[in-house]
């Protein structure tokens, strides 16, 4: 087993639940009618429409990001080969980018990148 992959795709998966838990807080709460699940109060700034595609947006990166995490747990307990070298090496330049996008459009204030940043490391250490 490769310990270096399993570990970053748990760190995927908390990514994963701590982003859409801490967004529904932080962002949508106020913005949601009490008895809806997709928000849809607009705002002086946005339409009901771009709400709702927002906070599916929102979900989506969640989403995408357990599934990178199940496939790096899967990947874990493989044998090594070609095609495995090339997924890891893809989600890991994908972390790199991903934490580098949250690093300048949040000035650094948004703990995100550094997940990203730590999964990455991760998997250049595992491979």
């Amino acid at each position: 087993m490769n310990i270096y992959f399993f570990i970053a795709g748990i760190l995927c998966f908390l990514l994963g639940i701590a982003h859409s838990i801490l967004g529904e807080y932080l962002i949508f709460k106020n913005i949601r009618n009490k008895e809806k699940l997709v928000p849809t109060k607009e705002t002086i700034e946005l339409k009901e429409r771009h709400v709702r595609i927002l906070w599916a947006t929102w979900h989506l990166a969640t989403v995408f990001g357990w599934c990178l995490g199940a496939i790096l747990i899967k990947i874990s307990i493989l044998e090594e080969s070609q095609l495995i070298d090339f997924i890891v090496n893809t989600i890991g330049l994908t972390m790199f980018l991903s934490s580098l996008l949250v690093l300048i459009g949040t000035k650094g204030k948004h703990p995100g990148w550094l997940v990203l940043l730590a999964i990455g490391i991760v998997l250049i250490i595992g491979t």
